[in-house]
């Protein structure tokens, strides 16, 4: 039976989250960061990087592997190319900083790159590309982590379940949304299945040993999407993110090298200046013909509704902004304890 699920506000559950994480000492303006991260996630229904985190992130903060009070530094590399040493601030935090970076870097070049190192998991890769999206640019995030995905013919977990994404904006329009794993499934909607009791898919993830399961309980590493395809791609942005960037994460974990198993993430953000190529205004009312063409193709069933990236959860997100977030009681109870714990009142929902 699927755990029952309550409703929240999905503003009082963003207040909640950053008087949650202050109390356990987050810088308040991280804090406004990291819960507008995970609201977002929420809100679209990308419920495994929305606030069932929270306990993670803290856990991290505890352990040192997230630093409450990180001292970021950019160095400029050429005219459009910039490095952000993190130091291992919250994944949101930093990402946020690196995309409003590109984005001046974009305004003036035509193109930013930015490499954003030794930070933490960052969440929901679709929030950077829509803000990149939203300020007329186009987007593509890459991000590489620590190896917890099967690689085909090998025993441990090999890879990340690197996720990419690509934001374009439209005219009149919700932009382009493309978020995705290099896995068959992320780890965080394992967990889901989990609280929800319901079985993974088929040919989706492996126990420890690397034996094909529908357990959940059981499932320790996703499967690469495609097989060597999506192993490659995790691969791939690898070589771009951690060792691009002089700070690669899979060749010391295989090599058992000291401090290599402390949780850590790096990504790449790349921002376009559409104007740099003509009429913005034309581009984007191209873009949006072009998603149209595609909505408006025939469904093979008359109940199906042709979509593209984002419009999934764009629907979700307006229809959870008036009606509230659902949460499972896993998760609630989980931040009611964290909230205990400080004297803090848990949030209230709607049911």
């Amino acid at each position: 039976m699927a755990p029952t699920k309550k409703r929240v506000d999905s503003g009082e559950l963003k207040t909640f989250v950053i008087d949650l994480l202050s109390a356990y000492d987050v810088n308040i303006d991280h804090a406004k960061t990291m819960a507008d991260v995970f609201c977002w996630a929420n809100l679209r229904g990308v419920d495994s990087h929305g606030v069932a985190r929270v306990a993670r992130y803290i856990e991290l903060f505890d352990k040192g592997d997230a630093n409450r009070t990180p001292v970021i530094v950019d160095h400029a590399l050429r005219p459009a190319l910039n490095m952000i040493d993190a130091d291992f601030a919250p994944g949101a935090v930093a990402m946020t900083r690196g995309v409003d970076l590109v984005v001046d870097l974009a305004k003036t070049q035509g193109v930013g790159w930015v490499q954003v190192k030794n930070t933490v998991h960052a969440g929901a890769m679709g929030y950077y590309v829509e803000r990149l999206a939203n300020a007329g640019m186009v987007g593509i995030v890459m991000l590489a982590g620590m190896p917890n995905m099967a690689y085909p013919g090998a025993r441990p977990a090999a890879v990340a379940t690197s996720p990419f994404a690509v934001g374009v904006p439209a005219k009149d329009s919700a932009p382009f949304l493309l978020d995705m794993a290099t896995a068959t499934i992320a780890l965080g909607k394992i967990k889901q299945y989990k609280i929800r009791g319901e079985a993974l898919p088929d040919n989706a993830a492996v126990t420890a040993d690397g034996v094909p399961t529908t357990d959940a309980s059981l499932a320790k590493m996703p499967l690469p999407l495609g097989g060597m395809k999506g192993a490659g791609m995790s691969l791939a942005f690898e070589l771009l993110t951690s060792v691009l960037s002089g700070v690669p994460v899979v060749s010391p974990i295989h090599a058992k090298a000291d401090g290599a198993k402390r949780h850590r993430q790096n990504a790449v953000i790349i921002a376009v200046d559409p104007a740099a190529f003509g009429d913005t205004e034309a581009f984007q009312m191209a873009v949006t013909e072009t998603l149209n063409s595609i909505r408006g193709l025939t469904p093979v069933s008359p109940d199906e509704t042709i979509g593209v990236p984002g419009d999934r959860g764009g629907a979700i997100a307006k229809t959870r902004a008036n009606t509230g977030i659902p949460l499972p009681e896993a998760t609630l109870n989980e931040l009611a304890s964290l909230a205990e714990a400080k004297g803090m009142n848990t949030i209230k929902t709607l049911d």
